[in-house]
């Protein structure tokens, strides 16, 4: 876990607001889910790997076993199956918080997540998959994320695979380690040892090498003979065709091998990755059977970025991403404090920032404090009726204003007297 400073955390606040505010715009409302949850309800949404990783404590005032959420999703099943289950689908909801798991020690990765991302829910169609991974892409563009993919699978098509090919235990989850490596050769021992059909070996065969373009579908297309892989590769065709309409194509791949979620999603999967990260910056897909593990039955699709990673790889770059504006910092040389508080006030009234530095000190040192923290001008209040003595931390450069400027709405900014 890490302490964020100003800089840092206004990059993470810039990203998360950046996600809530395309959220809004697509209709979506904001839910706030508790930060602890009775371990046995939480568990009801998660899989045996998210188990694995919760941190949990026993309550000595109900003795019950508490859990910290591993994931932001499951709290927002419970909530639509018991908080709004009376009220009509789909459900459209957005959330930003953080998340705890417990890590391999020396792994590199932090125990703490931030979690911001959005739920669909009461919708089996594949224009609301779509809708998810156009919201990614907007999300990404409006960060100033130049390069990025987004890989498209479809779980469906795995699971047809593994399952017409009759192995099971030990041997199929060799299987699906293989496969989730890409590892072709090692595919190829296990079938070998195997009395497999001609036509499960060529399936498993071909799942670690169908990533790619769109040409990925087409092979598929010709590989494939099981109905379940078949009417997965036809709802990623319509998936993609409405995607084509909102003009995300350029940024899609595809991996049919894919096996995340294999115990959690039941259709389209996605994840969108960057050059030079090796985290996925974001992942969502469908999960058609979370809502009915809380008593009420319902389609879902959803995403979820990853905040941190986008700010260590974006927050530099991207627009927003930067270090809070601090406007002025007002140096009242006068014993009455009444015109540095009225000024202070009617200047945050149009929008500036102000900070008084109350501590007593001389000019050049309160001048030094306002360009190590960041500040980018320092005012001083002398004699108001002479004027203004506004002096520009970075250089040191002095001008002198009336007071009728100085309240004059946009008069700094027009006159680059506030610049970075």
């Amino acid at each position: 876990m890490a302490d964020y400073l100003p800089a840092r955390a206004a990059a993470i606040a810039a990203v998360e607001a950046q996600l809530l505010r395309v959220a809004e715009a697509w209709g979506f409302q904001r839910i706030i889910p508790p930060a602890l949850e009775f371990e046995e309800v939480l568990a009801g949404g998660m899989g045996e790997g998210l188990r694995s990783r919760t941190f949990r404590f026993d309550d000595w005032q109900s003795g019950r076993m508490l859990a910290i959420p591993p994931d932001i999703t499951p709290q927002i099943a419970r909530i639509v199956a018991t908080r709004l289950k009376d009220r009509p689908l789909p459900h459209r909801i957005c959330y930003s918080g953080r998340v705890l798991r417990h890590a391999e020690l020396q792994s590199g990765r932090s125990r703490e997540i931030f979690q911001t991302g959005v739920e669909l829910i009461g919708l089996d169609s594949p224009e609301a998959d779509a809708e998810m991974v156009a919201m990614a892409v907007e999300v990404m563009q409006g960060l100033g994320v130049g390069e990025f993919t987004v890989d498209l699978g479809q779980v469906a098509f795995c699971r047809g695979v593994f399952d017409a090919c009759g192995l099971s235990g030990e041997p199929l989850q060799r299987l699906k380690e293989a496969v989730a490596r890409k590892d072709a050769s090692a595919v190829a021992r296990i079938t070998a040892g195997h009395p497999l059909s001609n036509q499960s070996c060529a399936e498993l065969l071909a799942l670690p090498r169908l990533f790619g373009g769109r040409e990925v579908l087409a092979t598929a297309a010709r590989v494939v003979t099981n109905d379940c892989s078949r009417r997965a590769l036809e709802n990623l065709q319509q998936v993609l065709a409405i995607l084509d309409l909102h003009g995300v194509a350029r940024y899609l791949t595809f991996d049919l091998g894919e096996t995340r979620g294999l115990d959690y999603h039941t259709g389209l999967t996605f994840e969108g990755f960057a050059p030079g990260i090796g985290e996925a910056l974001f992942s969502g897909g469908r999960y058609d059977g979370l809502t009915a593990r809380y008593g009420l039955p319902a389609a879902a699709t959803g995403f979820t970025c990853n905040v941190l990673p986008l700010v260590e790889a974006f927050g530099e770059r991207a627009s927003g991403l930067t270090e809070p504006r601090r406007d002025l910092l007002l140096f009242n040389q006068r014993e009455d404090r009444q015109e540095a508080l009225t000024i202070a006030r009617l200047l945050r009234g149009q929008g500036l920032t102000v900070a008084r530095d109350i501590i007593r000190r001389d000019l050049a040192s309160s001048l030094e404090y306002a360009r190590q923290t960041g500040i980018r001008c320092m005012l001083v209040i002398d004699q108001p009726e002479q004027g203004y003595l506004l002096v520009r931390s970075s250089d040191g450069h002095q001008t002198t204003i009336t007071r009728d400027q100085l309240l004059q709405e946009g008069f700094l900014a027009q006159h680059d007297l506030i610049q970075e």
